[in-house]
């Protein structure tokens, strides 16, 4: 069974730091792009970053450049998001997912975790 599995949501006061792991089971990801997405409450889930298979090259919202960092680690299936300068608009559902190409687009990827929610306080 394919499985993604977000951690590392939580609350936290703007201007903080916060780090998203994702751990896949079930499938060989190491061959797949992996993204990260989120979803506000009433809105649109969203694009957030993305990278390709092999780490080299990355892909960022305008939203969240320079204050975020996507990166992978293929022997473990993982995937992190490091969130720095974080603001209250952050505040989402945050999903990991995973696919054949690094799009920006969230038809471009087939498994996806449950999320995980974090929250920014102003």
């Amino acid at each position: 069974q394919v499985q993604l599995v977000e951690f590392g949501g939580g609350l936290v006061q703007a201007g903080g730091s916060l780090r998203l792991s994702c751990a896949a089971s079930g499938l060989t990801f190491g061959s797949l792009a992996r993204a990260w997405f989120r979803q506000a409450p009433g809105k649109e889930r969203e694009f957030v970053a993305a990278i390709t298979w092999n780490g080299g090259s990355t892909f960022y919202a305008d939203s969240v450049k320079d204050r975020c960092t996507i990166s992978r680690d293929n022997a473990k299936n993982s995937v992190y998001l490091q969130m720095y300068n974080l603001k209250p608009e952050d505040t989402a559902v945050y999903y990991c997912a995973a696919g054949i190409r690094a799009a920006t687009g969230k038809g471009s990827y087939n498994y996806w975790g449950q999320g995980t929610q974090v929250t920014v306080s102003s």
